[in-house]
């Protein structure tokens, strides 16, 4: 099962062949709707978007739902705290920003809601924003969805999270999200090696990286170790090339719309040439 998803993503050998990386749709089509909203995800669909990436928590009550920030309110305007709150409390709230919904009421949705947008052959992108005490509610969660294996993406920036993934479904693929930044030296930090030792003390499948920051010697150097190596987030359809070029697998975005459009004109150039 695991060759099969590595080489859904590129990955059954090391060969570092440019192929137009996947287009993952942050937060849903973030840019022009709520973002983790229903409405989002929906919209990056119809947009072609590869997979869609949402952000997740669970309730004091055990429900894993779908918001980025600890509380809600950045985006519904009163605060409740997420892991304090239940999830008959949550459903009362509605996104009120900071893009505003159509005409429809548009609500905190549940991980079930969300993994039940996803459509066959497509991915969903499972960030964990809270600890391991997630990890058998979101299994179960994925169960339920009837998802297969290959669909499923769980990222996180906390490596024990990501470990704790493994260890309960070591066939589903599972990125450790990291930064590199230049020290005073000009050199990246974390160092490649340090990341090659986590990866591989955490059980990752490989790395999604911060596009500002990024070099080419890096995203080489981590596939070359026989890594996934992929990317957030990144607008620019330029420096999405220039990723592409670069060997990354997947590209995650505000704007699904323009980048499906960018890469698929980037690789249709490539092919000519």
């Amino acid at each position: 099962m695991m060759m099969r998803i590595l080489g859904a993503l590129g990955l059954a050998g090391v060969s570092l062949s440019v192929a137009s990386p996947l287009v993952v749709a942050h937060r849903g089509a973030s840019a022009e709707a709520p973002e983790n909203t229903l409405p989002a995800f929906e919209l990056a669909w119809q947009q072609g978007a590869g997979a869609v990436e949402g952000d997740f928590r669970m309730t004091s009550d055990g429900v894993v739902v779908c918001i980025h920030d600890a509380d809600t309110q950045r985006v519904t305007g009163r605060k409740l705290v997420v892991k304090d709150s239940t999830w008959e409390q949550l459903q009362q709230l509605e996104i009120v920003g900071p893009v505003a919904p159509d005409d429809r009421p548009v609500g905190i949705p549940s991980a079930r809601q969300v993994f039940a947008t996803v459509p066959v052959g497509k991915r969903v992108v499972v960030e964990i924003k809270c600890g391991p005490e997630i990890v058998p509610a979101l299994m179960g969660d994925l169960e339920a969805a009837g998802l297969a294996d290959d669909q499923v993406v769980v990222i996180a920036f906390d490596a024990e999270v990501v470990a704790a993934v493994k260890r309960a479904a070591p066939v589903i693929t599972a990125h450790w999200l990291l930064r590199f930044e230049r020290n005073w030296l000009g050199r990246s930090k974390p160092s490649v090696k340090s990341v090659l030792a986590t990866l591989k003390e955490i059980g990752a499948d490989g790395c999604s990286a911060k596009s500002a920051g990024l070099k080419e010697s890096i995203v080489r150097e981590v596939r070359q170790a026989g890594y996934q190596f992929h990317v957030w987030t990144e607008d620019d359809p330029a420096r999405a090339q220039q990723l592409a070029e670069w060997g990354v697998q997947s590209i995650t975005t505000n704007v699904p719309a323009t980048m499906v459009g960018a890469l698929a004109d980037g690789e249709a150039a490539r092919l000519d040439h």
